[in-house]
């Protein structure tokens, strides 16, 4: 996003002046975010999103929008800002216990977030909006492996390669569903067509390691991929991999 981060911060903390003069505020800035949120979530698509859409869903002009956020960038971060306050609700109800139980509850709140809000697969988080919400968000991550013998460098990486795993894998699943709705048939139904056509083909001499995994992968997912195994199998070595570096920590 290039808008001006500076300006951006001021929305979502809510300290940005607003003219004296200019037409009556008939809206809030809350409410022009909700209403883009519920247009993306209908739509799963943030493409689709433009300010004239939200301002036809809202009853008002499309200018009007721009006296409570700038621009269409800007609109997008406060909605992160405020999908992130869902989040931290869900990060709240976490019980004070083990960590490793701690980025499983992390994991699992970051998953029903991309999938309440399949649209956040679309935006680029490497400059995350520095909002209140946001900020809370990650404070409370970071709670969970805080004083467990990690550098502060390695908890903001615990916690950024916990988000990551669990983004791909969703990511997947949200493309999977796509491409059922628009072939109409189920990763299994594929697979049982696709998985006897290639073993017609495919020469195991040519290529051992891959015929002998990839019939044993796809005889117990019945698919190419399996999104749960994956999830739960990338999640468990995030974890043992805490551990070791724990342990390496002497600790």
């Amino acid at each position: 996003m290039d808008d001006d981060p500076a300006r951006t911060i001021e929305l979502l903390w809510g300290t940005r002046q607003r003219p004296r003069r200019g037409p009556r505020h008939a809206l809030t800035s809350e409410q022009v975010v909700a209403a883009a949120i519920a247009l993306a979530d209908a739509d799963q698509d943030l493409h689709a999103l433009s300010m004239r859409r939200v301002a036809d869903s809202l009853g008002v002009g499309t200018m009007s929008l721009y006296t409570y956020v700038a621009s269409r960038n800007e609109l997008v971060e406060a909605m992160l800002d405020t999908v992130h306050g869902e989040a931290v609700e869900r990060l709240r109800q976490l019980t004070p216990g083990d960590w490793r139980s701690g980025l499983r509850h992390v994991a699992a709140v970051g998953w029903q977030t991309y999938l309440s809000h399949p649209w956040m697969l679309q935006v680029f988080t490497g400059r995350p909006p520095l909002g209140p919400r946001t900020i809370a968000k990650y404070d409370l991550e970071l709670r969970v492996v805080d004083g467990i013998g990690l550098t502060d460098v390695e908890m903001d990486g615990v916690i950024t390669l916990v988000h990551t795993h669990v983004e791909g894998v969703a990511r997947r699943k949200l493309e999977a569903e796509r491409a059922e709705r628009r072939s109409g048939i189920t990763d299994v139904q594929w697979w049982a067509v696709a998985g006897p056509a290639l073993a017609v083909v495919l020469d195991p001499e040519r290529f051992p390691v891959a015929a002998r995994v990839g019939s044993a992968a796809g005889q117990v997912h019945q698919a190419a991929y399996d999104v749960d195994y994956e999830y739960t199998f990338g999640l468990d070595r995030i974890i043992e991999g805490t551990a070791a570096l724990i342990g390496r920590s002497g600790t």
